[in-house]
């Protein structure tokens, strides 16, 4: 009787063991949300009305940011495609692996001294998120390598991609989108005007199809980009010319759209409180409308005035993060969104991986700020055959956020500019001169920013 007794304790501390066991991974599976990045190419910071911009309406992408937080001191890593992409997948400056411009032919990029694409030894969100557990695809634009003239860039699926759908600038080009070798074609079977609905509808089926597994999605819609191409059927269409402000209001209505779609398509699926949707930009917008699409602030695309480099942002998760919150005092860069993906996915990576960017998923899941340990830098335009902005809108070569000042200066040391970004956020008033040891501080460590960095410079 005893023996029975005995074992019947075993086998009920076996069963609890199990259960809390049990529970155990079911809570770690929970606590690995999915994460949607949706990363819209040339969106300016004025092009959705929550930040108060009046190029357009954005109803539901204003609902996302209500129901979410906003941060409103977040900046990409690159005032153009090629390199801001690299930064946001990789979280280290593109500069690291020797992207600086949007790339293009051979011959335009080594002129540009630069890569021809991504090298797939360099970190990567879906690999780090595949070792994980996560199932990882990319939907809409590329932009790393591939396109033109370059013919031997690595396919998607070598930077961790189980699922892939591209455009034209892509070593994976979707035939449906593509059917001329340019961004767009009134021949293609998916109209430009379609594209995000299809990326979008993607997205849904990859997120149902998977529902057992948490998912990584590259959401990276172009259709904010020039060439604007609003449903050729509708009334508000300027067929002649697609750069007008009459074409874009149109194309911003029918994304947000899309937008609301997701969100609700997910809601749907039960998915909601289990799904991190993050919403940004690559870059500033072009053209900007006399500071429209930037609403005030100096800079546009290929600048790194703030016009060309502070994006929109919102961190979407109910349930985790509370919704209505404005965080205006973090700093935040697209090369966090690794290290801080990574931290909520229960995800690791590599030592050897020299990450620039920080966690800063306190600041997402919690209303306290976050205080950089560094500075943030940038660089663009290293020679003459970048493209560039009007003058005014032109930067020096090199910037660096330090507090609430933004620092600029040249690779050689030529001029500099400093702003107080607290009192003059359009950059108009350069206090260089009263602030000169801060500024030589300044310039000193960002021109050694440049120079340890720097493949071009090293070999050289």
């Amino acid at each position: 009787m005893r023996n029975i007794k005995i074992g019947c304790v075993i086998t009920f501390v076996f069963v609890l063991i199990s259960c809390h066991n049990s529970k155990s991974i079911s809570e770690n599976k929970e606590i690995q949300p999915n994460i949607i990045i949706v990363y819209v190419d040339d969106m300016g910071i004025g092009d959705a009305s929550y930040t108060n911009g009046n190029v357009q309406k954005t109803p539901n992408i204003d609902k996302l940011a209500k129901e979410g937080k906003v941060f409103t001191n977040y900046y990409t890593s690159a005032p153009v495609c090629s390199p801001s992409r690299v930064g946001l997948t990789t979280g280290m400056y593109p500069i690291r692996w020797n992207i600086n411009t949007f790339l293009s032919h051979k011959k335009f990029n080594q002129k540009c001294e630069q890569s021809n694409f991504l090298d797939v030894k360099a970190p990567s969100m879906a690999h780090i998120l595949k070792n994980a557990g996560y199932k990882t695809a990319h939907f809409g634009k590329w932009h790393m390598g591939g396109g033109r003239d370059v013919k031997d860039a690595p396919s998607i699926a070598e930077y961790g991609f189980d699922v892939f759908n591209s455009t034209y600038e892509s070593p994976d080009p979707d035939p449906l989108l593509t059917s001329t070798n340019w961004i767009w074609a009134a021949t293609d079977s998916i109209k430009r005007w379609e594209r995000t609905a299809y990326f979008v509808d993607k997205t849904l089926r990859f997120l149902k199809e998977n529902k057992e597994k948490p998912c990584f999605i590259n959401l990276w819609p172009d259709d904010v980009h020039t060439p604007w191409v609003p449903n050729l059927e509708s009334e508000q269409a300027e067929k002649k010319e697609f750069s007008h402000l009459k074409n874009l209001q149109p194309v911003i209505d029918a994304f947000d759209i899309e937008i609301g779609r997701l969100v609700e398509g997910i809601k749907r699926m039960g998915l909601s409180e289990k799904t991190l949707i993050i919403f940004t930009s690559d870059n500033g917008p072009a053209p900007g409308f006399n500071k429209l699409r930037t609403n005030g602030l100096r800079g546009v695309k290929n600048s790194l005035y703030e016009g060309g480099i502070k994006m929109p942002f919102i961190a979407y998760w109910p349930g985790k993060i509370k919704s209505g919150q404005i965080d205006s005092t973090s700093i935040i860069s697209a090369i966090d969104i690794l290290p801080t993906i990574s931290k909520l996915a229960k995800a690791t990576f590599s030592n050897s991986y020299k990450i620039d960017g920080e966690d800063v998923s306190e600041a997402f899941l919690t209303s306290k700020m976050v205080k950089r340990k560094n500075e943030l830098f940038w660089e663009y335009g290293r020679n003459e055959h970048y493209n560039f902005p009007e003058k005014y809108d032109r930067s020096l070569q090199l910037a660096t956020r330090h507090k609430n000042y933004k620092f600029y200066t040249n690779i050689n040391g030529t001029e500099v500019e400093l702003y107080d970004l607290k009192t003059d956020p359009n950059e108009t008033t350069n206090i260089y001169e009263q602030h000169k040891e801060l500024s030589e501080l300044l310039k000193t460590k960002t021109i050694e920013w440049f120079k340890k960095n720097d493949k071009q410079y090293l070999n050289k």
